[in-house]
């Protein structure tokens, strides 16, 4: 942390304090890829956290709520930048948004020296969290989702899979968690396959899992990224190769699942969220969001969507006089009603808790959706889990 902005920042949080206790407007730092290969989450979270203020009003316990959005393109880099000058130039209440895990890295030192909460709405990898005592997640932790696809897959009859994840934090999260579960139940893993983030090119690593021969293949790409491996893994011939194909529920990502067509009805996956949940609050929530925007709202969305959810209720827990520490103290165990199910917010880890749903790709009423027949309740992050 250079002297500059941190001195900078010293007389930003001096000010910011002074003015809290005067009702001065509440500032959110919104940071997301609204451009580059991971706008789709910028996209889904940017509308939700509108749809929210639109719903819910943007005064909060006397503090009115401003949110800034910046676009930080996925480059780790420009979101440090944009988060150093919403801190010291804006001087924003919270930090939110983060589409993927290095962009959430690259800032959380700077929430810690600023004292600002930042909320995770995208960002996915479990050490997270663990980087600073300011970082509360709303969105998902990959291992509660893929050790539960581990688990599930083990007891199929499946004997043998292959791996194939994005070759990153989460990848490697996705890989970690589904083998070690998967293993636990009798399976066995014939590789671990991982493919570069940038430019992600699947055909050779699909050519190794079909020369594998296994019984399923289990795969994770980033939010935005299923369509490309989706098209590759058809033009490979592994739809029509006996190779069952498992995965997170990125790859079956609402916001891009009519567009990958009837190839992909039958893929079981498991997820958080999907837009066919049948809950009268996610309804209303799915009705809200496509008359408002015109397209299918997926699970980023209702990260994004709980990430105001903690926040506004932070800011009524304190009185509108909160800021910090006393935010995120806030926001450790609260639970409410998500359009994904009840969450919770841990008290230790400051991690979601929620359900995850095992679902099939069927077609419902003209449209490809997960269908969801399983249901694991209450999942936190099995890394942070103590025996």
């Amino acid at each position: 942390m250079n002297r500059l902005f941190a001195a900078a920042l010293l007389g930003a949080s001096m000010l910011t304090s002074l003015v809290a206790s005067a009702q001065e407007p509440f500032k959110i730092g919104l940071i997301l890829p609204m451009t580059g290969p991971s706008q789709s989450t910028g996209k889904q979270i940017n509308a939700a956290v509108n749809l929210f203020v639109q719903q819910n009003g943007d005064v909060v316990a006397g503090r009115k709520i401003e949110v800034i959005l910046r676009d930080d393109a996925g480059v780790a880099d420009t979101t440090k930048r944009v988060a150093q000058e919403l801190l010291v130039k804006d001087r924003v209440n919270a930090l939110a948004g983060f589409g993927l895990t290095p962009l959430a890295l690259s800032t959380a030192p700077l929430a810690t020296q600023a004292k600002v909460p930042m909320v995770v709405m995208s960002a996915a990898t479990s050490i997270i969290t663990e980087r600073s005592p300011f970082i509360v997640r709303t969105s998902q932790v990959v291992p509660q989702v893929a050790g539960v696809m581990g688990t599930w897959t083990a007891k199929q009859k499946i004997k043998k899979a292959v791996t194939l994840v994005s070759d990153y934090g989460p990848g490697l999260d996705a890989e970690t968690w589904f083998n070690s579960q998967f293993k636990a139940g009798g399976g066995e893993v014939l590789a671990s396959l991982r493919v570069p983030l940038a430019n992600p090119d699947f055909a050779p690593f699909l050519q190794r899992v079909k020369d594998a021969a296994p019984d399923a293949v289990f795969v994770f790409t980033p939010s935005g990224m299923g369509a490309i491996f989706i098209k590759q893994f058809v033009e490979r011939g592994l739809d029509k190769s006996g190779i069952k194909l498992i995965s997170m529920g990125d790859v079956t990502d609402d916001d891009q699942l009519n567009d990958m067509g009837d190839v992909v009805i039958g893929i079981e996956n498991a997820g958080p969220y999907s837009a066919n949940h049948p809950s009268d609050t996610n309804k209303k929530f799915v009705a809200a969001f496509k008359a408002a925007n015109h397209f299918r709202p997926n699970f980023m969305a209702v990260f994004g969507y709980d990430g105001m959810q903690a926040i506004y209720d932070a800011i009524k827990k304190t009185g509108g006089k909160g800021e910090g520490e006393a935010l995120v103290n806030a926001m450790r165990g609260a639970a409410w009603e998500s359009p994904r199910g009840p969450v919770s917010i841990d008290p230790e880890t400051r991690d979601i808790v929620m359900n995850v749903y095992i679902r099939r790709v069927a077609k419902v009423d003209g449209e490809l959706y997960n269908v969801e027949f399983e249901t694991v309740p209450n999942v936190k992050d099995p890394a942070k889990t103590k025996n």
